[in-house]
């Protein structure tokens, strides 16, 4: 079966010159996707005859004229925006033209215009973000980053359950461990909430370790991490610093002297594997869970790489079947729980 991914071509910080190029090339490597640019039409053949491309029966243009502003409130560009490329985009999700969307657009506009066209699963209070972060030995889910700063006990388990089903379809992981970010491992740390989730959680269907700290989430201890987006928010930005910063202090030192810059020729090799493990733009593509249809956010300033890495997370999901069996395993853990 095909998997047709909408794309809204005109969001982020480089809009067409991005989004076109790399969905190029994600097409060369995915030879059973096919891809629905949406924008401006005469800047994105523009783009594609800049390429040699042009359309066929496996990347299509839709013209939108408006865009939404990477600044815009979200508010504003749902009720004002009807015709922009990101609401035509997530439109073709819902009429079924395409099977997941992508967008690299203002990250609130996105969250409150999916919700708004595709409505959530049933059982499904709030959707969260959800994305990859690299650990010792590969990489975990983290959920949510962002998208409720206030959450239930409930929603947190909610969380669990879609991250739970995330790490399964994508990585193909029987029973993947689920882990509940804390200030401690035992069941009594943390707030009310945290310790009534903590108590759904062992009841629920899936393979809940229990709770995790800090240091846990780049150590692997857990396939996926549950936290409230403020949390989650705050140990992204957090851990996005921490990589640059030292990503910066080794240049810097490796440039002190002549000495150093030899040292660093003879460590290239190791800077680079180090770099290729740490690359933020091979994570990029966030998911928003819990809608009826697969919505993907890439960062605003993803390059070609990033995006086309994005379009891979969209690609994948839609090819597991991840939204019915979000819906059949809530409603599973809702037994489970009211038991």
């Amino acid at each position: 079966m095909t998997v047709t991914v909408a794309v809204d071509a005109m969001g982020g910080d480089h809009g067409p010159a991005v989004t076109v190029a790399a969905c190029l090339a994600f097409l060369r490597a995915q030879a059973d996707a096919a891809v629905i640019l949406v924008g401006r039409e005469e800047i994105l053949q523009a783009e594609l005859a800049r390429a040699g491309a042009k359309p066929s029966d496996r990347i299509r243009v839709l013209h939108a004229e408006e865009l939404v502003g990477m600044d815009e409130a979200p508010a504003l560009a749902l009720k004002h925006k009807k015709n922009s490329s990101m609401r035509l985009a997530i439109n073709q999700v819902k009429s079924g033209e395409a099977q997941c969307c992508v967008s690299a657009g203002n990250t609130g506009a996105l969250m409150a215009t999916a919700k708004f066209v595709l409505k959530t699963l049933p059982g499904i209070d709030r959707p969260a973000i959800a994305t990859t972060l690299p650990t010792q030995s590969g990489h975990t889910y983290v959920l949510d980053l962002g998208a409720n700063v206030d959450c239930t006990a409930e929603h947190l388990l909610q969380f669990g359950i879609m991250g739970a089903i995330l790490a399964s379809a994508v990585d193909r992981k029987e029973r993947p461990s689920v882990g509940l970010l804390n200030i401690g491992h035992e069941e009594i740390k943390g707030g009310e909430v945290v310790r009534q989730a903590g108590e759904l959680l062992r009841q629920a269907p899936i393979n809940f370790h229990g709770n995790v700290e800090g240091d846990d989430v780049y150590h692997g201890t857990v396939d996926v991490v549950v936290c409230d987006g403020f949390v989650g928010n705050v140990a992204l930005k957090t851990s996005e610093g921490l990589a640059r910063m030292i990503a910066a202090i080794l240049k810097e030192e490796f440039s002190r002297s002549w000495l150093t810059r030899l040292l660093g020729l003879v460590a290239m090799p190791v800077l680079k594997a180090i770099r290729h493990r740490l690359d933020g733009r091979r994570y990029n593509g966030a998911s928003l869970l819990g809608l009826r249809g697969i919505v993907v956010k890439s960062h605003g300033s993803a390059d070609v790489f990033a995006f086309q890495c994005a379009l891979d997370v969209a690609y994948h999901e839609a090819s597991s079947g991840i939204l019915a069996r979000i819906t059949e395993d809530i409603a599973a853990a809702g037994a489970a729980v009211g038991s």
